[in-house]
């Protein structure tokens, strides 16, 4: 099941249902998709099977919990691609490190960005410094720290019951 060519319009519609809730019942879904529960278990399985479906998740607002905050961080890497192997050596190395949340090689004028979790700032800094930094592809390294999370994967993470329709006035 290599990329989407084997995926129909109806596991196609179930995949877009399931990444904005993946919570949704099998009953809501075939509803929603006029099919049998049964189909929509089927093509639940075949797809997780196939690994076009990787995991659930929940998007969590940890500033409301009492537990210790974490620093997220940005890093944007300079590397020297290998013959033969490109990027993907050098991403595989980075994307084994706990502290890495997420990997995307990009255009332009860096070619990873690494996203990190770590307890504070310092913590990050050591990673970056002793871990990232001394990997023989690696040229330079620029890190962002995460301030405030206003939005993620589509969910808004302010509580702001205001009306945003537009005032008319004559």
């Amino acid at each position: 099941m290599e990329g989407t060519g084997s995926v129909n319009s109806k596991e196609k519609e179930l995949l877009r249902l399931l990444e904005k809730d993946g919570r949704i019942s099998v009953e809501k879904l075939s509803k929603m998709l006029d099919v049998s529960t049964e189909e929509v278990v089927g093509m639940i399985h075949k797809l997780e099977k196939a690994k076009v479906i990787l995991g659930y998740s929940a998007i969590i607002d940890w500033n409301k919990v009492n537990e210790t905050e974490t620093v997220t961080a940005m890093i944007d890497v300079k590397v020297t691609p290998k013959r033969g192997v490109g990027f993907n050596e050098v991403a595989e190395r980075i994307y084994r490190f706990k502290e890495v949340k997420a990997l995307y090689l990009m255009s332009g004028t860096y070619d990873l960005s690494v996203v990190i979790e770590g307890k504070t700032m310092s913590e990050i800094a050591r990673f970056v410094s002793e871990k990232l930094s001394t990997l023989d592809s690696v040229l330079s390294t620029t890190t962002h720290f995460q301030l405030k999370k206003y939005k993620h994967d589509g969910v808004v993470f302010e509580d702001r019951d205001e009306d945003h329709r537009i005032v008319v006035s004559p």
